[in-house]
């Protein structure tokens, strides 16, 4: 069986998503993608062997799958019309979920499914074991480059230049409700780590500004009753948009797999 996939969204994640899919995924068919500039979003698939439809984001809903791989501004656009008709939803923008966390309930009523890929993080398996259990605390310390943080409402709120930074300067500290709300395009990991284990409230996230460090790093700390967990990945940012990291389309890449595959590795 052929699973149908839409990509909401052309940038560094979907375009790069888009082109692995056309080179052929056994089980996946790409027929449709959005961008706010439909011209271009032609012009990106005109040479692909099978060219999707450019579409509205309200018709990426006809496919099985769909995949936001937007600004979180449209993140609704995306995500109602698929959950609405009980599609398998599959958000980059996780931090715009986190708040919206009826449409949780609202899958449940359509049969819909919300499949959240583990993005730039890690060991979210681990963390989800844990979590059956006891888990005392949870904690995620992110260190990019300052450049990678440019555009943060939380920045701009409280009047932070990062450009200016020299040396290593801690940013943030709060949970990670908090964090994503401040910086929505640069901590999607926070609300994956989120909800794979103790909730956004008690998930405790540092971040720093490092103008030392060249990639975006991310740390998770577990205190559970199963194990002890230190997990640390350092992702090389996309040239496009340094906010991402280059492993992001890759990881939803091997999600839309995992939903396909006969053998599966990982829960």
């Amino acid at each position: 069986m052929t699973l149908t996939v839409a990509i909401g969204g052309l940038g560094a994640i979907g375009l790069a998503l888009a082109r692995a899919l056309d080179s052929g995924v056994e089980g996946l068919q790409l027929i449709a993608v959005s961008a706010r500039d439909q011209d271009r979003a032609r012009a990106n698939v005109a040479n692909f062997t099978s060219p999707p439809a450019v579409v509205d984001l309200s018709d990426l809903a006809q496919a099985d799958i769909v995949v936001e791989a937007a600004p979180a501004a449209v993140f609704e656009q995306i995500a109602i019309p698929a959950i609405s008709a009980g599609r398998i939803f599959v958000p980059s923008s996780v931090g715009a979920l986190l708040p919206r966390m009826h449409l949780v309930d609202q899958a449940r009523a359509t049969g819909a499914r919300i499949v959240v890929p583990t993005g730039a993080l890690l060991g979210l398996d681990a963390v989800r074991a844990c979590a059956e259990g006891r888990v005392d605390s949870v904690t995620i310390e992110t260190r990019k480059p300052p450049r990678g943080l440019l555009g943060a409402p939380y920045l701009q709120a409280n009047g932070i230049d990062v450009l200016a930074i020299t040396a290593p300067t801690l940013i943030f500290e709060g949970n990670a409700l908090d964090a994503v709300a401040g910086f929505p395009a640069n901590v999607n990991v926070v609300a994956a780590l989120a909800l794979a284990g103790i909730g956004p409230q008690r998930t405790t996230v540092r971040i720093w500004a490092d103008p030392g460090v060249d990639r975006n790093i991310h740390t998770v700390r577990v205190e559970a009753e199963a194990a002890r967990l230190t997990m640390t990945v350092e992702n090389v940012p996309s040239e496009s948009n340094p906010r991402t990291g280059k492993i992001t389309p890759l990881s939803v890449l091997a999600c839309l797999r995992g939903l396909v595959s006969t053998l599966k590795v990982g829960s």
